[in-house]
């Protein structure tokens, strides 16, 4: 089967968009190409050449150098001797998935790993960071402790409550028991001013 052809960008049968700048973080993108999936294999040979129009490419690639000479894009011995971006096939599973390493080549044996993507069944995915997925994962557990103190909070509140009920309702007896009291010394003040009046212990 004949190698599908390889488009230039901003031209006809290319990407039709510029890849975005270098950091974007584009982990929550998704490419799939069904058209092109359905008319070639993906296979170690030609993941790469489906690789390239997900914007996920970097055109300024050393690999992108290597397509422009009809050389295959993923030939270590050319990579190797070069500097710059490039893209390497770090995992196969054909045809389930595929590992692409972007890193920046300082020498022959001196590489830089920048991002990973992964070809899992035809989707082209972004791998997040390492410092993404600690971060997401911290987050996740600063928002359940949050989530725990605040319901305890709640529950202690409601406790404290039905405690001052409660003290509230022993309370009751005792303070009618004092009114019923207050009632009874004031009857008891009203007749010994009467029977003042009357001059009843004013008799001898």
């Amino acid at each position: 089967m004949a190698a599908p052809p390889v488009g230039v960008p901003g031209m006809e049968g290319g990407p039709p968009v510029a890849p975005p700048p270098p950091g974007t973080d584009m982990t929550g993108i998704c490419f799939r190409d069904q058209l092109w999936l359905n008319s070639y294999p993906l296979d170690r040979n030609l993941v790469f050449d489906y690789f390239a129009l997900s914007p996920f490419y970097d055109y300024t690639c050393n690999n992108e150098q290597l397509r422009m000479r009809s050389i295959h894009p993923l030939d270590f011995s050319q990579l190797s001797k070069m500097t710059g971006i490039e893209f390497m096939l770090s995992e196969v599973m054909e045809p389930h998935l595929f590992v692409f390493r972007k890193q920046k080549r300082d020498g022959p044996e001196k590489v830089t790993l920048m991002l990973t993507y992964y070809v899992l069944d035809g989707s082209i995915y972004q791998a997040p960071q390492l410092c993404n997925v600690f971060a997401a994962r911290v987050g996740r557990a600063l928002y359940y402790i949050s989530k725990a103190f605040t319901t305890a909070a709640s529950k202690s509140e409601k406790i404290g409550y039905v405690d001052s009920e409660n003290d509230s309702a022993a309370l009751e007896p005792k303070v009618a028991k004092e009114a019923i009291d207050f009632r009874d010394v004031k009857r008891i003040d009203h007749i010994i001013g009467t029977l003042q009046r009357k001059g009843v212990f004013g008799m001898s």
